[in-house]
């Protein structure tokens, strides 16, 4: 049996354009550096004992006055930025995908209820999405983080911060896969081979899981990968804005907060890297995702 090889030669034997196969192997880049930043990063930046002020603000090696064992300078703790945006990314990343995972689980499965049972479980399952999709992403995302702040005791706020920033972007990303999957098993509950299953007698949940989540799971994938880039996206407008994850275990939007408060006075890089990254970082996922969707939709496929 044939395998396709791995990116970039999976891009190339599925006829993606060049753009796609440098979009890919970037993000691979990316992701690959972010998990592996126990190994590759020069320092560790959880470790509170190892800042020394007197490193504080040095500017990158390669500036006239950067340090060369601070390739991209430090941050204003005395903080390893290239480390930082390491472990920053990994925990970017870790949030959006656990952020797709439960939005994905949650809108799949109701989406599988919708579309089977139809009627009031229907109604009410599309009526609560609508009330969802009346509060703007980050609005929402702020309310739940707000709420779940309020009600988690000051000192382990810090443990929990990834799991709230899960459940603040999930909860709203959640409707888009109900819906797609609801029209989908709506469209496969009215063939012949469910209707069948029907008739001999197998159980409802059997029938969703086994015979139609296969068949509606194409549309799913292609919008999980554009969802990850804009859970990424999200999730470092949290952190920004100072709701999402603490100086201590920064994401890539907090190292952009913490520079964006040193900008004016000239240490401009401390901004600047991390920024460039998380655009790079979402940028390359989303031509990834754009040209997923295009490649599994037949009627962009004709057009083409």
């Amino acid at each position: 049996m044939k395998t396709l090889a791995p990116t970039p030669g999976l891009f190339m034997r599925l006829g993606a354009p060049p753009s796609v196969i440098v979009a890919g192997t970037l993000a691979l880049i990316l992701v690959a550096c972010a998990l592996l930043a126990s190994w590759i990063a020069p320092y560790d930046p959880t470790d509170l004992s190892s800042f020394e002020l007197i490193n504080a603000e040095l500017p990158p090696a390669f500036t006239a006055d950067g340090d060369p064992n601070f390739l991209l300078g430090t941050d204003n703790q005395g903080r390893d930025l290239l480390s930082a945006m390491l472990y920053g990314a990994r925990v970017s990343i870790a949030i959006g995908g656990g952020a797709v995972l439960l939005a994905a689980t949650l809108g799949v499965s109701l989406g599988l209820l919708a579309g089977y049972f139809g009627g009031k479980v229907d109604a009410l399952i599309m009526r609560i999405a609508d009330v969802i999709l009346s509060f703007p992403t980050i609005l929402l995302a702020l309310l739940v983080s707000g709420i779940a702040r309020a009600l988690i005791p000051g000192a382990a706020t810090a443990e929990w911060a990834p799991i709230i920033l899960i459940c603040a972007i999930a909860i709203h990303e959640w409707v888009q896969y109900a819906r797609t999957v609801r029209a989908a098993t709506m469209v496969e509950t009215a063939k012949d081979y469910v209707r069948a299953a029907k008739v001999i007698g197998l159980p409802a949940p059997r029938i969703m899981l086994r015979h139609i989540l296969p068949n509606v799971m194409s549309p799913v994938l292609v919008i999980s990968t554009i969802n990850l880039a804009a859970a990424v996206l999200t999730e470092a407008t949290l952190s920004f804005l100072g709701v999402g994850m603490p100086p201590t275990y920064p994401s890539l939007g907090t190292l952009i907060r913490i520079g964006n408060e040193f900008v004016f006075s000239g240490v401009w890089w401390i901004a600047l890297f991390p920024a460039l990254a998380l655009v790079i970082l979402v940028l390359a996922v989303n031509i990834v995702g754009d040209w997923l969707r295009d490649r599994f939709n037949p009627k962009l496929r004709v057009k083409r």
